[in-house]
């Protein structure tokens, strides 16, 4: 079998620079039982960037994983994010340091706030994002960024902080393009990363995607995934089976044809492909 092709990136432009590998794995809902090691059998299928949160109770076995596997840091992207209810300034400062403790490094590439929490704190999410910047100085995070942010959340960062994440996680499928949140993040420079790129396997039945897997010999999944680079989206997938991360890993050498891509393009729901909550009712 070919060797797959390296995994591509995409710059960061935040004061920073750098970039970010636009493939990774994903940790949601992976129990702190198996997770180090599923994260170890990625690190072996070859994911070097591995997505994970405060939220997921997972962080200390995946950061056993990464210094189980003897990878060298400057090779991994490690993503973390802060917890909803860690918002005010002495939680999150306790907690992201108990988190870098957990996940065993001096640094993480990218530290997120997990979701805006527009109705609690007071509403300060500004003030929460001029303390991640000051994360940032310090270099306990390489770049930082958001996740679930509206539009009208992204404004305010520019209103009242005056600074734009470096990138903005977001769902994001071909039933659920989110164009508005997408296209208004990338105009300010944000990197857009795809949580549940896969929609959960729900909408797989589709006939448009299951014709065009098989014109092209390759597996729904593969096609999804490809589809989400082209339009040069980071995608982090995640699976418990070696198996299913190899394929979607392999996702990497498929092509996709103008015929493939329209037909993907024709998959949007609008909020009725929307498998995760509404960031506005997060709270």
């Amino acid at each position: 079998m070919a060797a797959n092709p390296p995994v591509p990136t995409l710059p960061l432009h935040d004061r920073a620079g750098g970039t970010i590998p636009q493939l990774g794995f994903g940790t949601y809902k992976v129990a702190p039982a198996s997770a180090q090691e599923i994260v170890e059998t990625a690190l072996e299928v070859g994911y070097r960037h591995i997505d994970t949160a405060q939220m997921y109770g997972n962080e200390a076995e995946v950061g056993a994983a990464l210094s189980a596997s003897g990878i060298p840091r400057g090779e991994l992207f490690l993503t973390t994010k802060l917890n909803n209810p860690n918002h005010a300034e002495a939680d999150a400062r306790r907690t992201f340091a108990e988190s870098l403790e957990q996940l065993r490094v001096d640094y993480v590439d990218l530290f997120l706030i997990h979701w805006p929490m527009p109705e609690s704190y007071g509403g300060s999410f500004p003030d929460l994002w001029r303390l991640m910047l000051e994360f940032r100085d310090a270099g306990l995070a390489r770049h930082v960024g958001v996740s679930n942010f509206q539009v009208s959340h992204l404004e305010r960062l520019l209103d009242e902080v005056g600074e734009f994440p470096a990138v903005n996680q977001i769902e994001v499928h071909p039933w659920f393009t989110n164009d508005t949140v997408r296209e208004f993040s990338k105009a300010h420079g944000a990197v857009i990363e795809a949580w549940s790129p896969l929609a959960r396997g729900r909408f797989f039945d589709s006939p448009q995607l299951l014709e065009t897997a098989e014109r092209l010999g390759s597996t729904p999944a593969q096609v999804v995934l490809r589809w989400a680079l082209d339009r040069g989206d980071v995608v982090i997938p995640k699976s418990n089976h070696r198996s299913r991360m190899e394929e979607n890993f392999a996702a990497l050498s498929l092509s996709l044809d103008e015929e493939a891509r329209a037909a993907l393009d024709s998959l949007d729901r609008g909020e009725a492909g929307r498998t995760g909550s509404h960031p506005d009712r997060v709270n």
